[in-house]
């Protein structure tokens, strides 16, 4: 197994810069105990929690200025968790997860470079029912509707928790499962509303829609 390639990259987010170590490409892999294989990741999408794809970024800056007084957050599948690295650059009530066994580490450290607080991580999978995260404000993500059976999975994990007050923002570049998706989280009791991505939130294209829940 090749050595693993990282980089170390700096992203504008409107005046602020994020510092963030990233995996090099999305060829790379490196399991050499096994953990992510007996998790059920395959080598081949190994590496996607690592790459900042145009959705967490399109996340981020929707999160420098989201009003977040008085907020508990959560960021769902955070990766390499760019959203809330910016969260907690300002100072926001922000928790991670993540179910690869290396998002943690990667968070860590790309805390450690932008000099921030520690963000509360947890390791854990949308079908795990006792994961001690407690109920949320305000729950979030970017590009997590990839396989036919997430919109279930993710779905009932936000439920499990949102406050009964609660709303969740979902960017999604448009891999064909948002609309399963928001049917059940219609049956949640959430109120749905839809933004089409634009070019001025990168300055690049970026294809998909933000997804914004209410309830």
């Amino acid at each position: 197994m090749p050595p693993l390639r990282i980089r170390y990259q700096t992203i504008e987010i409107e005046d602020v810069d994020i510092h963030v170590r990233t995996l090099w490409d999305n060829q790379q892999y490196s399991d050499p105990d096994g953990i992510a294989s007996r998790l059920g990741i395959s080598s081949a999408t190994w590496p996607l929690f690592g790459i900042v794809w145009a959705s967490s970024e399109v996340l981020a800056h929707l999160m420098f200025d989201y009003k977040i007084e008085g907020l508990r957050i959560l960021e769902v599948g955070c990766g390499i968790g760019l959203a809330s690295l910016v969260l907690n650059h300002r100072l926001a009530d922000i928790t991670s997860t993540d179910y690869h066994p290396e998002a943690e580490a990667f968070l860590h450290e790309n805390t450690r470079l932008n000099n921030g607080p520690d963000i509360p991580f947890i390791r854990t999978a949308w079908g795990d029912t006792n994961t001690s995260l407690g109920t949320f404000d305000l729950i979030i993500g970017s590009d997590l509707l990839y396989e036919k059976g997430h919109s279930a999975e993710l779905s009932h994990f936000i439920d499990q928790h949102s406050k009964i007050n609660c709303d969740v923002i979902i960017v999604d570049p448009g891999r064909g499962q948002s609309a399963g998706f928001s049917k059940k989280m219609t049956n949640f009791g959430y109120s749905i509303s839809k933004t089409q991505i634009c070019r001025d939130i990168l300055k690049k294209e970026a294809s998909g829609k933000i997804m914004h829940y209410h309830r």
